[in-house]
């Protein structure tokens, strides 16, 4: 009995697709067959083939985002700058 194919229309970034597009077809895939081979392990594995995780920031980027909260709150007082040139002149003074 031939197989019966049914056809998928998604959405994706244009950028994503245009790079994953020139990724497979370096593998020697096109998108069609990565998909195809793509949703054959998800019935194969019965869930997802790769890890899928919230990204956890790493303490120094914890630190910064808090520290950017003190700021805006008032907590901290850091000098703000409207003008490039006295931004750059401050970021290369010795003071």
């Amino acid at each position: 009995m031939a197989s019966l194919t049914s056809a998928i229309n998604i959405n994706v970034d244009s950028e994503i697709k245009k790079e994953a597009t020139a990724i497979l077809k370096d593998l020697g895939l096109n998108m069609s067959t990565f998909i195809n081979m793509a949703l054959t392990q998800v019935v194969k594995r019965n869930g997802v083939p790769f890890e899928v995780v919230n990204p956890t920031p790493s303490k120094e980027t914890i630190k910064a985002l808090q520290e950017a909260e003190d700021i805006i709150s008032g907590k901290v007082n850091a000098k703000g700058y409207r003008d490039m040139d006295k931004l750059r002149k401050a970021l290369l003074s010795d003071d």
